[in-house]
C-alpha cells in the first residue's frame, strides 16, 4: 500500500507509482469522488471538448489599429511583403 502524508497547509505529494497507473503528469488536475462507503478515489480530470475555456490565450492587451500598421509597414520595409 501506498501512503502520503497531508501537511499543515492541508497538502499531499501523490507517490510517483501512483500518479503513473492514471497517467497524471506535472500540472495536471485531479478530482477525489468519495464513494458510497465514505472512501475517496482519485481521477484525472479529462478535457472537455465542449468547453474550450482556457484552451486558447488571448493577450490582455488588444492590438491596436496603429499596431497593425505599425507590423505591416515594418514587413513592408523589410522586404518581406515581396512579390514573386
Amino acid at each position: 500500500m501506498t501512503t502520503a502524508t497531508v501537511t499543515s497547509k492541508r497538502q499531499i505529494t501523490i507517490p510517483s507509482d501512483v500518479c503513473q497507473r492514471p497517467g497524471v503528469a506535472k500540472g495536471d488536475r485531479v478530482e477525489f469522488i468519495e464513494t458510497e462507503s465514505g472512501e475517496f478515489l482519485l481521477r484525472p480530470v479529462t478535457m472537455d471538448i465542449t468547453s474550450p475555456k482556457g484552451m486558447i490565450r488571448t493577450s490582455k492587451r488588444g492590438t491596436t489599429l496603429a499596431d497593425m500598421d505599425a507590423a505591416i509597414a515594418k514587413a513592408a520595409t523589410s522586404g518581406a511583403l515581396k512579390h514573386k
